[in-house]
This record gives structure tokens, sequence and C-alpha cells, in this order.
């Protein structure tokens, strides 16, 4: 079985068109019908997220700790109790391909770290054409990146209990996950094979993530937001609560 966990927050915007869109790639032929089981960790939700995933067949944990790190660790932990094999994550403001799930798994790798496309780019308003065009300068979208992104990750069940799980953290939890599966000689495949596309929100619930990121192309001056893109190849975390 593949498991999918989807950490949430205030999503009720969102959680619609992601929810059709991870249903979708659970329907992937290349799948040969492997059951897929999804769960939506409600993290302090205070609008309709919750509501609106009750309508989809998918299971629904709660927690109340404002904490991605924790929200994903209970959903994983959910789906290997489940009896999940791989486990993918993805979030809430994101809208996975059709192939996204078969793609990891073709990859034969212990770990798939996978690229994001922007959606969504007038949320910066007046500096919206800047954010863009300092993304699409600095991104690497190709494999071989450096990227982590928690919104296209995924893992095999035996490799993450190996290394322990995502850590208790509010912001860049997946970085931390990864750069500790790197350590421990996991087998990583950096694609751009499985495709997700993210929301360009410029404002997330902490400082630090992707959005931070993204609006840095306006609030910072030019070089320096190149400099933070390119430490290491890496982006910072694409969803922070």
């Amino acid at each position: 079985m593949i498991g999918v966990c989807i950490p949430a927050h205030n999503e009720a915007r969102h959680i619609k068109d992601c929810l059709r869109a991870v249903m979708r790639a659970s329907r992937h032929p290349r799948l040969g019908r492997e059951a897929v089981r999804i769960v939506v960790v409600l993290d302090y939700c205070e609008d309709e997220t919750a509501q609106l995933a009750a309508g989809w067949p998918v299971d629904r944990l709660t927690v109340q700790a404002r904490n991605v790190g924790v929200g994903r660790a209970a959903g994983a932990q959910h789906l290997l109790n489940a009896g999940a094999r791989w486990l993918a994550f993805t979030d809430a403001d994101t809208c996975v391909s059709p192939g996204w799930l078969a793609d990891q798994l073709s990859l034969n790798a212990e770990v798939v770290c996978g690229t994001v496309s922007v959606a969504g780019w007038d949320a910066h308003g007046e500096f919206a054409q800047r954010a863009r065009r300092a993304f699409a300068a600095h991104y690497q979208d190709r494999d071989g990146h450096r990227h982590v992104h928690g919104a296209n990750l995924g893992i095999a069940a035996h490799t993450y209990r190996r290394i322990g799980g995502f850590a208790a953290l509010t912001c860049s939890e997946d970085q931390a996950l990864v750069d500790k599966l790197e350590a421990g000689g996991a087998h990583i495949a950096w694609s751009c094979l499985p495709r997700v596309s993210t929301s360009a929100r410029p404002y997330s619930r902490v400082e630090g993530g992707f959005a931070t990121a993204l609006r840095m192309a306006w609030e910072a001056e030019p070089d320096g937001a190149q400099a933070d893109w390119e430490e290491a190849g890496r982006a910072p975390s694409s969803h922070c609560l």
C-alpha cells in the first residue's frame, strides 16, 4: 500500500483542488491498482478545512500543534500503522500531477526529492513579475537539483523508520529529514520527474519557508536574494505552518 500525507492548517481555499489531484494520481494505471491511502492532518484548523476534507474518501487526523513537523510525523505514523510501504508527502496548497505517485516509484530510490512549479503569482501584487522572474532565473527545475520540498517528497517506509522520521520543527522539517537521510547513506533521487504545482503565496504561517524565499525577490537586494536561492543549490522548505 502507498500512503500519502497532507498536513493542513486553515487551507479551505486549496484543499479541494489538492485532494482532487491526489485522488487522480492514486488511480494512475502504472500503479497496477495498488491501494493508496490518503491522510489529511488537520493542524489547529479554524476554518472549513476539516468539513471540506470530510467530503473525500480520506483519513483525517487532528492535532493542535501548529507545527508542520509534528503534522507530517503524525500522518506518516498513521500510514505506517496501516501498512504503507511508501510514504508520499505533499501540501494542502499544492496540486500533484496525474503521474506523481507512479513517477516517484519508477525512480527505484529510497528517497525521491522532486521539484515544484509555482502558480498564482498575482498574490505578489505589483511585484508579481519580479518574483516570477527571480524564481525562474535561480530555481533548478532539472534532474540533479538539490532542492527539498515537503510538497513533493517520497520515502520508502523502511528507510523512514530507520532514520527516525520528521522532527518537531515549525519550518524546514523536510530539509532536516533529508539531511539525516543523506548522512545515513540513503539512495536519494534528485528528480524533476514527479511534478507538482504549489501556491505562490508570499506569506506563510512562519518566516523562513518557501513563501519567504519567493517574497525576497522584491523585499531584498537582488544579489542577496540570489545568494539565498543558490546556497548549496537548495531552496527552503515549500510549506511551513
